[in-house]
């Protein structure tokens, strides 16, 4: 399974088992734990392989915190954050693909998010011409963002299916988690949001 994604993926915020939030001098990265984010934690519910695609501010078309690229631009280097160094999709197929963006994005115009939405998915999808791709809403969002957010993903799947592409889902999480550090979900919740998933794509997948 990969799982492409911002903070959220990256399990940002989620940890404070050694260092608090609130504890004076504390770096961002010490709540960091990408192990126990939500996409490690479904694979290993679903003894499946995992790999993260992720970066802490990154968006579809728009990142936060003065940051220069976006998810499109940099999904298939090794180094993302630097947008260096070309991965070589063929030495990793997963069989799963799940996109969790637009929390960075925020609310958008509708027509250039879902394109720009559709012209990725169409260049993950020559990379991974076997996966199923799932788009995820944002765990993060508040009520308006993931009302737009769902409004977006809807149209976009049902463009591409009008296309011809089947091998594609949906996935829209019940609540908004936000108890960990910064307003990202904690390592509990996480496990909310993996329990969620890994519920979905046992149906989804017959596994």
């Amino acid at each position: 399974m990969e799982f492409i994604g911002d903070s959220i993926t990256c399990g940002a915020g989620s940890d404070e088992s050694e260092v608090k939030c609130e504890t004076p001098g504390a770096s961002w990265h010490d709540q960091h734990n990408a192990y126990f984010a939500y996409g490690p934690t479904t694979a290993r519910s679903l003894n499946a392989q995992w790999h993260l695609s992720s970066v802490s501010g990154i968006g579809l078309m728009h990142s936060c915190c003065d940051k220069k690229i976006v998810m499109p631009q940099v999904f298939d280097k090794i180094n993302l954050a630097k947008d260096t160094i070309a991965w070589d999709f063929s030495r990793y197929q997963p069989d799963v693909v799940t996109i969790c963006l637009g929390q960075n994005d925020g609310i958008q115009d509708s027509v250039k998010f879902t394109t720009a939405y559709i012209h990725f998915v169409k260049r993950l999808r020559s990379y991974c011409p076997k996966s199923k791709l799932i788009l995820l809403s944002s765990p993060m969002a508040n009520e308006k963002l993931k009302a737009a957010l769902v409004k977006y993903i809807n149209a976009v799947t049902e463009s591409l299916r009008k296309e011809g592409e089947n091998n594609i889902g949906s996935f829209f999480f019940a609540k908004q988690y936000r108890s960990g550090c910064g307003s990202h979900p904690s390592l509990a919740e996480h496990k909310q949001i993996a329990a969620e998933l890994s519920n979905y794509l046992k149906k989804e997948m017959s596994w």
